[in-house]
């Protein structure tokens, strides 16, 4: 047991994945344990102890991670031209891959075979007439409604009832006011959120190490219940978040390198491949940072003081890839459910989906975390996510490195608008070589 133990967490995962998919095939759904008890039933035990320990994070780590990520934003002093532009470019491009994602979800529709919601393959419990009464929305009039929901009339209510939008705008607003104040003031304010928001870094970390068991029990219930059948589905479903994602870095972020910095496209992917190649393996957008920023300067040619400004609060609030899975995954869930989802719905699903890619972007697999979040907003079965995390740690490897050409993306741009001329204007192998000499 110590030698699984010391293995990184996503080849435990896998691990998981393999002797779930043992378990569940094996066992079936009606093998018990001593004649009593039913082990789809006791996969289902660990799989919603996970569950429930991931939606107790929601609330006070998005809360917190939201205050301190725009008070320290705004105390730093980097609010002006540069910080703005930064945050523009950062929001556009986070939109954009949510939008490419939403396009060819809707598309593919890949929680649906030959026309028929995937549930059953999937084994998604719930009551689909209740789950569609609580999504509501019929209309594009749902959007005002949207917006009314945002501002809570008791947040202590809003959070109690999961009703995210309304702890996200509070939040937003409470970080912003916090800024505002003085010093005396605002400190241990920003102290106190700081660690709360700490604490709750420890307890995702906590509650990740049981990762492992969590999906073992929640894939060894789809296996014993459905068999192999929703490999189909969730290989179409991966198939989809792999296209959007070429897609985005492939022709959403080409345009805007070539109409906004008017540099070439080409030599960024030369210059950032390093970076691209590391956040593909290490799936880790923060340990891949000072090779990004290495990359960008030496490679690129983009000044210390645009990298080390843009790219630091980047891989904290920045996550295009991230934000397009979050997005893509959601939908699939709906179609699986066989819900048809309105303009309102969907609408509130991409603007979740972008505010949260900032909120968790900072936490290990924050990409659960987000989904639970979104799931839980429009009113879909948090319980869904169990079966996306079959093929989670490619997608993670994938989006991890979109995230890495997004920030590289916006540092070139916000580069190029203040007015530095020798960016991607060389050969990336022949600046690298120059500047280490």
């Amino acid at each position: 047991m110590k030698w699984f133990l010391k293995l990184e967490l996503h080849w435990q995962i896998l691990i998981a994945l393999v002797l779930a998919g043992f378990a569940g095939w094996l066992s079936g759904e009606s093998a018990t344990l001593f004649g009593q008890v039913r082990l789809v039933a006791i996969y289902e035990f660990i799989g919603t102890l996970f569950i429930n320990a991931l939606k107790m994070l929601i609330v006070p780590l998005i809360a917190s991670s939201i205050i301190i990520g725009v008070a320290g934003i705004g105390s730093s002093g980097n609010l002006g031209r540069l910080g703005g532009k930064t945050l523009l470019f950062y929001a556009a491009t986070t939109l954009a891959a949510i939008l490419v994602g939403l396009v060819l979800v809707n598309l593919i529709e890949p929680g649906t075979v030959d026309g028929e919601p995937a549930r059953e393959l999937l084994a998604l419990d719930g009551d689909t007439s209740e789950i569609e009464a609580r999504v509501g929305g019929k209309g594009a009039g749902d959007v005002v409604q949207i917006f009314l929901r945002m501002i809570p009339t008791n947040i202590v209510a809003a959070a109690a009832n999961g009703e995210m939008l309304a702890i996200i705008f509070f939040s937003l607003l409470f970080g912003y006011f916090m800024t505002q104040l003085g010093q005396d003031t605002a400190e241990p304010l920003y102290t106190f959120w700081q660690a709360v928001f700490q604490v709750m870094m420890r307890m995702t970390e906590w509650v990740m190490k049981f990762a492992p068991l969590g999906v073992f029990g929640l894939v060894a219930a789809v296996v014993a219940k459905t068999g192999f059948k929703a490999a189909g589905p969730l290989l179409v479903f991966a198939g989809t978040v792999v296209l959007a994602l070429l897609a985005h870095a492939l022709i959403t972020i080409p345009l805007l390198v070539r109409s906004v910095a008017k540099v070439s496209p080409v030599r960024m992917f030369q210059a950032m491949a390093p970076a691209l190649m590391t956040a593909f393996s290490t799936a880790s957008s923060s340990a891949t940072l000072p090779v990004t920023m290495d990359c960008l300067e030496r490679r690129a040619g983009v000044s210390n003081k645009i990298s080390s400004f843009v790219l630091p609060l980047g891989a904290t609030v920045n996550m295009n890839g991230t934000a397009l899975y979050e997005c893509v995954a959601a939908i699939f869930i709906a179609q699986a459910y066989g819900l048809d989802l309105s303009f309102g719905v969907q609408f509130s699903i991409v603007i979740i989906a972008l505010v949260t890619s900032i909120g968790v972007a900072g936490i290990p697999s924050a990409s659960l975390v987000a989904i639970a979040i979104i799931l839980a907003a429009v009113g879909l079965p948090v319980e869904a996510i169990g079966v996306l995390l079959v093929f989670d740690r490619v997608l993670d490897m994938l989006r991890t490195s979109i995230n890495i050409l997004g920030d590289a993306t916006c540092a070139i741009i916000v580069a190029r608008l203040e007015g530095e001329d020798g960016v991607l204007t060389e050969d990336p192998a022949t600046l690298a070589k120059t500047t280490a000499a």
